[in-house]
């Protein structure tokens, strides 16, 4: 069987994290919270490194309510980008979607919606009939659907996850962590559609008799927060009161996860100081950009003379305390490299220290191919022939 290439992709991640260690994948920069935080669990992280700031309970599986949703948006974003739904395409209504509770568009059953609208109101004011129809609509059945779900938090190595429905509404066996719903979160903002809705404050949506239902996001930092354009939120006796919230000021991007507040107010309240909390006390220090040429006109044995530049494979981007931006430095490791050489190839490596101390490694690669010459090669080529000869 062929694997597509985010399965593939997905195999790939899934051994490199076998070989790294947990602690080193989400080791926090802060070891306590800078403040007191009413909350059953927290995570902050900057969301260009994936740099966690500070967590508590970080890894406790918890019900987290709508938050739910976010499994539920990625799998019609992706389906949307992959051609196999279109945004124009009419969805039907099932009595079943039109029944749930909770938080809903309100939506006629056996009404027909164009599928944006649908997913509109489910970004925006978290509808649980929306989900419900888009789920069915999607792949046949509400089953299918969180089939899907679950197999999709495997292949983005969300261990701690387990779905049973596509609403986040209470379920026994339903449950999920701080750590994986700020993973969760970051692959749903790969998706420059996502933002389209998000940011949206207030909007009415028409149904076919002409009714009128006014959504509003149910995410107040959207409207007072500066920079916030995300991500979702969540409450129901169980979990309480949650939200994963984005932010964006200039080249900085937080994620701040707030799990089982005791009330509205104060899940936004805590999100928001956190999100002040990274915007105050961080800032990047960058020695360079992917593509950059890191060693000019590098030597190549059996090239006939020929060089190669070594360039940057990434951005040589640390995340650091404000005022230390200063602090790190970049050197460049390589030896002398033999043809032959494709581009891309892998020949050393740029090394940044903070006070003499290692703190990162980033591969360079050859900028070209570089074809093996010289006399031992047209050697090669004349044996190569009389052995065919022969």
């Amino acid at each position: 069987m062929r694997l597509s290439v985010r399965a593939r992709w997905a195999a790939i991640m899934l051994v490199i994290s076998f070989f790294l260690p947990k602690a080193a994948l989400a080791a926090p920069l802060e070891a306590e919270l800078p403040f007191e935080a009413d909350a059953a669990s927290l995570l902050l992280l900057e969301a260009g490194t994936g740099q966690v700031i500070f967590e508590k309970n970080a890894d406790e599986q918890r019900p987290v309510a709508s938050i739910t949703k976010l499994m539920t948006i990625l799998l019609i974003l992706e389906m949307v980008d992959e051609g196999r739904l279109t945004l124009e395409e009419p969805v039907t209504v099932s009595p079943n979607a039109a029944g749930m509770g909770g938080s809903q568009a309100l939506l006629d059953a056996g009404g027909v919606y164009p599928l944006e609208t649908l997913l509109r109101s489910l970004i925006v004011a978290s509808a649980n009939d929306s989900a419900v129809a888009l789920a069915e609509h999607a792949l046949g059945s509400v089953d299918s659907f969180v089939e899907a779900m679950n197999r999709r938090a495997a292949e983005l190595g969300l261990s701690s996850t387990h779905y049973c429905n596509p609403t986040g509404l209470p379920a026994e066996g339903q449950y999920t962590t701080a750590r994986d719903v700020a993973a969760l979160s970051l692959e749903v903002m790969r998706h420059e559609r996502f933002f389209e809705y998000s940011t949206v404050w207030m909007e009415d949506l028409t149904h076919n008799s002409g009714r009128v239902t006014s959504l509003v996001n149910t995410n107040r930092l959207i409207r007072f927060y500066e920079g916030a354009d995300g991500v979702k939120t969540g409450s129901t006796d169980e979990a309480g009161f949650c939200v994963s919230a984005s932010a964006k000021r200039g080249g900085l991007r937080f994620v701040a996860v707030v799990l089982g507040a005791k009330n509205g107010r104060q899940r936004f309240s805590i999100a928001g100081a956190m999100l002040d909390h990274g915007f105050d006390h961080y800032a990047y220090s960058s020695l360079g950009m992917q593509g950059d040429t890191a060693a000019e006109a590098v030597p190549v044995n059996q090239a006939g003379g020929e060089t190669v530049d070594l360039l940057l494979s990434r951005d040589l981007r640390l995340l650091c305390r404000r005022g230390e931006e200063g602090q790190y430095s970049v050197r460049y490791e390589y030896g002398s490299p033999a043809a032959p050489i494709l581009k891309g190839q892998e020949l050393g490596e740029a090394v940044v220290e903070k006070g003499g101390e290692e703190v990162l490694r980033v591969p360079l690669t050859a900028s070209r191919d570089v074809a093996e010459k010289g006399f031992l090669v047209g050697l090669r080529a004349v044996l190569r022939l009389w052995v065919c000869g022969l």
